[in-house]
This record gives C-alpha cells, sequence and structure tokens, in this order.
C-alpha cells in the first residue's frame, strides 16, 4: 500500500483490508509512506504497533511507482496486490480479484472499473473516464492486449512476476509500465469486474493530465525500446 498524505482516509483503509475475509491464507500487510508531510506518517506508526503491520518510510516523495517497488521488495508473500490508499477501491473485492490466481488460471489479475460491478461506481468525469480509456487502447495497441483498464490500481501478481517486473518508473508511469512488462513476460492475463467510488480533486484525487502524457511516454518506452525483463 503506498502512502502519501492521506491522513484522513489512511486508518479507514487499513481496517477495511484487516477485515477481508481471506480464508485460510495468510495476509501480510506492507505500508509504504512516501515521504507524507500532513502527519500521515504518525497515524502509520500507530497502525503498526497496534496492528503488526509493516511500514516503511521513504526518505522524501519519490512518487507512487517508487513507493511500489519498495513495497514489492518489502514483501514476502506468493501474491501481491496493489491497494491505494485513499477509499475509491474496495478491499472486499480482494476474493474476486485473487480467484483466477488461486485456480490456476492467471499469473496476473487485473480489477477493471470499466466492466461492470453489482455494487455500481460513483459517476464523476466524463473526460477522466475517456482519458483512461484511451490510454488503454494505445496501451493494448502496443501490447496487443485487450484490457478494458489499463490504469486500474488494483494489480494482483505472482510473486514470480513481481520479481521479474525490474520496475523504472517512479510516478504514475508504473501502471503501464506494469502492463508493458507483463505482457512481453507472455503472463497469463486476467480482469474481473470491480467497483469504484472515485474522489473529486477537491477530496484529494491526484492523477492530472500531466500523469496522461507521462503515461504515454511510458507505454512506448517500455512497450519497444527496451529488452525484455530479465528472465528468472
Amino acid at each position: 500500500m503506498p502512502v502519501y498524505n492521506e491522513r484522513e482516509t489512511v486508518a479507514t483503509i487499513v481496517d477495511r483490508v484487516l477485515k477481508v475475509d481471506l480464508g485460510p491464507l495468510e495476509r501480510e500487510v506492507v505500508i509504504v509512506d512516501d515521504g507524507s508531510t500532513d502527519g500521515t506518517d504518525e497515524i502509520l506508526k500507530s497502525i503498526g504497533e497496534l496492528h503488526g503491520v509493516k511500514v516503511f518510510t521513504q526518505p522524501m516523495n519519490l512518487g507512487k511507482g517508487a513507493a511500489v517497488t519498495r513495497g514489492f521488495r518489502e514483501s514476502v508473500g506468493d501474491v501481491v496486490l496493489v491497494q491505494d490508499a485513499d477509499l475509491e477501491y474496495n478491499p472486499s473485492e480482494y476474493p474476486i480479484l485473487l480467484r483466477p490466481i488461486l485456480d490456476g488460471k492467471a499469473d496476473v489479475v487485473y480489477g477493471s472499473r470499466f466492466l461492470g460491478s453489482r455494487d455500481g461506481s460513483r459517476v464523476l468525469y466524463f473526460w477522466h473516464s475517456i482519458g483512461n480509456k484511451l490510454l488503454t487502447l494505445f496501451s493494448n495497441a502496443c501490447t496487443d492486449l485487450n484490457l478494458t483498464d489499463m490504469e486500474t490500481c488494483y494489480k494482483a501478481m505472482t510473486r514470480d512476476v513481481v520479481d521479474r517486473l525490474d520496475l523504472q518508473s517512479r510516478g504514475f508511469g508504473m501502471e503501464p509500465e506494469i502492463t508493458c512488462k507483463v505482457a512481453r513476460l507472455r503472463a497469463r492475463i486476467f480482469e474481473v469486474p470491480i467497483s469504484y467510488s472515485g474522489r473529486t480533486y477537491d477530496e484529494g484525487k491526484k492523477i492530472g493530465l500531466q500523469d496522461a502524457f507521462v503515461a504515454l511516454w511510458t507505454i512506448l518506452r517500455f512497450a519497444h525500446w527496451t529488452p525484455p525483463p530479465r528472465e528468472r
């Protein structure tokens, strides 16, 4: 769980994560504070002491990609799932995301906000959704995948895939970079429908137009120009 200046939501999302029924699976929660300046670090310290979750602190704000990479490195689980610290994604849907991997059908599972969900999704920005779909279309054209939601936070992956990604993006470019690299690994990729409760910019949303241009550059960079990810 990458965290940056989320003191209003981080305790709630951690509580929701810890309450998810995973059956016989062992749960490991790894939180990386990406140089928060709003008091999030103190809340995380208390959460770590109270619930026994692993909390790591970046020396400064290095970006979501850097925080996720740190989390991958510090985790030890056989399956890794990325969870944002806001309340846009619902942890109760973990079993849906994990099922294709546990059934041996997939190496990577994307939670798509555009496949529909029985719990529905909050209606917000038209152009933001168009931007997401155009980026996914461009990513698909470069990777020969048929994803509906490349930019989704919810990506579950086996440890083998995680260890072979060698992520280089520090910011939000990590989403298209992961997609390019799992495609080049020939990983078995599934999509499952998830609900989505997006927040407004007044509520703390951080992704903007500049991130879209970064995503385009990242797709071009990692889909064509760099050698395949390292082998096992």
